[in-house]
C-alpha cells in the first residue's frame, strides 16, 4: 500500500512539472494570437481599401473574393503559428499537410466553378465585354444584362433572359459595335478568341 502514496505523490509531480512548462507556451499563445489578431485587421484593411479603389461598380466581386482569398491565407498562417508556438509543432505541420491534401480535392470536385469563377473575372476586367453591349457567344446574340462571378446573363432580342457559364463565353465570343449612323445595318464587331481578351 505504500506504493499507492508515491504514484500519486509522483503524478502529482509531474502535472505540476507540466503545467509550469505549459503556462509560460500558452502566455506566450496568447500574447502571439493578440497581436495577430490586430496585424490580420491593418493588413486586411490596407488590402480592403487598395482594392475598393481599383475594383469599383461591377468589379466589386472580383475585389471581395481576393480580400476573402487574402483573409483565409492570413488566418491559416495565424492558426498553424499559434500551434507553433505552444509547441504543437507537429501538430501544426500534420495540419498544413491535411489541409493542402484537402484544398486539392476540393479543387478538384469543384474544377467547373473555378474555371467559370477564373473566367468570370476575366469578363469583369474585359473593357469590350461590360453589361448593355451586344454580344454573341456560344449561338446566342443579345444585350449583356449581368455579368457575375460565375455566370453571366444575355437578354435576346427575342426577350428571353439566358443564362450561361463563364466558362463557356469567355474563349469564344463576338462584340457587336452599336452603329454609327442610321445608314449602317451592320456595326463593326470584335471577335475575343482563346486568351486574346485577358
Amino acid at each position: 500500500m505504500t506504493t499507492l502514496p508515491s504514484l500519486f505523490t509522483r503524478s502529482l509531480t509531474n502535472f505540476v512539472e507540466s503545467l509550469a512548462v505549459a503556462i509560460p507556451r500558452l502566455l506566450s499563445g496568447l500574447v502571439f494570437l493578440a497581436l495577430a489578431y490586430a496585424t490580420v485587421r491593418i493588413v486586411l484593411a490596407l488590402v480592403r481599401s487598395s482594392i475598393n479603389r481599383i475594383y469599383v461598380g461591377d468589379r466589386e466581386l472580383v475585389g471581395d473574393l481576393i480580400a476573402t482569398l487574402a483573409a483565409i491565407f492570413l488566418w491559416f498562417g495565424v492558426a498553424l503559428t499559434f500551434l507553433k508556438v505552444v509547441g504543437m509543432g507537429d501538430i501544426a505541420a500534420s495540419l498544413g499537410t491535411a489541409v493542402g491534401f484537402i484544398a486539392l480535392g476540393i479543387s478538384y470536385a469543384l474544377s467547373e466553378m473555378i474555371e467559370d469563377t477564373v473566367a468570370g473575372v476575366y469578363l469583369l476586367r474585359d473593357p469590350d465585354f461590360n453589361p448593355g453591349y451586344r454580344v454573341e457567344a456560344k449561338g446566342v446574340t443579345g444585350t449583356v444584362a449581368a455579368i457575375e462571378l460565375r455566370k453571366t446573363r444575355i437578354d435576346t432580342d427575342a426577350g428571353d433572359r439566358v443564362v450561361l457559364a463563364n466558362r463557356e463565353i469567355e474563349p469564344r465570343w463576338t462584340h457587336d459595335v452599336p452603329a454609327l449612323g442610321e445608314g449602317d445595318e451592320e456595326g463593326a464587331s470584335v471577335t475575343e478568341s482563346d486568351g486574346d481578351n485577358s
